[in-house]
């Protein structure tokens, strides 16, 4: 995940999402979280450096915990 996280749990807007997407494909993450806010950045991509990297966008910390335990059940 690239971003920040508020004291509230929303997931702030970031800046260089296609420098970060590049940097996570050299180092071989082929997952990342975004800011809901950066959707239209990854849109404006060009699909070389979209393409195997699985991208996901969360809007609050909720939706980030969601992605990456998806199989955590709160009992």
């Amino acid at each position: 995940m690239t971003g920040e996280i508020s004291l509230t749990g929303k997931v702030l807007p970031v800046g260089g999402i296609k420098e970060k997407i590049i940097a996570a494909k050299r180092a071989g993450v082929n997952c990342v979280i975004l800011p809901n806010e950066n959707k239209k950045d990854v849109e404006d991509l060009q699909d070389f450096i979209k393409n195997d990297v699985e991208i996901h966008y969360a809007e609050t910390y909720d939706d980030v915990f969601k992605i990456v335990f998806p199989d955590f059940k709160s009992e």
